[in-house]
């Protein structure tokens, strides 16, 4: 059975819009927590706060972030500051916690201060269909596959990460006074991607180091997958450019290469800009959605 008294209190942050079957399994992982001594908050990014059991065994705060694209860095810091606690985990809503992950995010970065990265597992589509919300996360977590750029981590502990780029904003972990020495994340990224990637080298540039957290799983639940992401073309390319001219270097150079070979942009990793010749068509669009048994690409 859970404990309330084992260990200090901490805030798990996540974000939403729409997806409440995704936001009902992540809090079904986190009513099964060995320890249950911490709060959530979420920021909910659509006019009415998703549906949430009155009845669970820990607090509930609800703040809305308007914005018609993803206002995904302007949502973590409201989270952030609706923070009750000086730690602060953050999970994507299409994550599943293991009963693990917040004693053990909560034990190790008091252990060794850092910035803490979760392992993140991808559940294909065939699976998450199939009510996780009320699946053992045991169960479940059989069909995970292991993203290959990501490690597996095995026991307990933490071990050092020295690239900051490995953080990916799924699952995460820091102290408010960390977070807050920053000042947040970004809000002049909007839309898909890129503020993950400020906020760790913003760390980075504070002096505040990296680490893997063990025994801190999440599964990932399955959505619509674009490779490349045609789908976010404008967000990416806009939140690239602004991250190249704050830091003089690219993120998203995957997804910029992916968009090179379509014939899209005229742009390499020396580039000081993007040239867009043109822009994908909806048929492009729909032909890189991957069928539901990829989990991840």
């Amino acid at each position: 059975m859970a404990s309330t008294l084992q260990i200090p209190v901490a805030s798990v942050l996540t974000l939403i819009r729409g997806r409440q079957g995704h936001l009902d399994a992540l809090i079904n992982g986190l009513r099964n927590q060995t320890c249950l001594n911490f709060e959530l908050v979420i920021a909910y990014m659509q006019p009415d706060p998703p549906r949430v059991d009155p009845s669970l065994p820990f607090p509930v705060t609800m703040v809305r972030v308007p914005g018609i694209r993803m206002p995904l860095a302007a949502a973590r810091n409201t989270a952030a500051a609706k923070a009750s606690f000086e730690r602060l985990i953050f999970l994507d809503v299409d994550c599943i916690p293991s009963p693990n992950l917040v004693q053990s995010f909560v034990r190790e970065l008091d252990a060794c201060g850092r910035c803490l990265l979760g392992e993140v597992r991808y559940l294909p589509g065939t699976v998450s269909e199939n009510t996780p919300a009320v699946a053992a996360f045991g169960d479940l977590a059989a069909f995970g596959k292991q993203h290959p750029a990501r490690p597996r981590l095995l026991g307990d502990g933490w071990m050092d990460e020295p690239n900051p780029r490995a953080l990916w904003g799924l699952s995460f972990a820091l102290t408010l006074e960390q977070y807050n020495a920053v000042g947040g994340m970004d809000e002049r990224y909007v839309g898909y991607g890129g503020e993950e990637t400020d906020l760790a080298e913003q760390l980075a540039a504070k002096g505040i180091k990296f680490g893997w957290c063990a025994n801190a799983l999440a599964l990932h639940q399955y959505h619509a997958v674009y490779t490349p992401p045609l789908d976010r073309f404008d967000d990416i390319l806009a939140n690239a450019l602004y991250f190249h001219k704050k830091w003089g270097s690219w993120c998203m150079e995957y997804w910029l290469n992916f968009f090179a070979g379509y014939g899209l942009i005229e742009w390499s990793p020396g580039a000081a800009t993007v040239n867009i010749l043109r822009h994908p068509s909806e048929a492009e669009i729909r032909a890189c959605r991957q069928p539901p048994e990829v989990a991840f690409a």
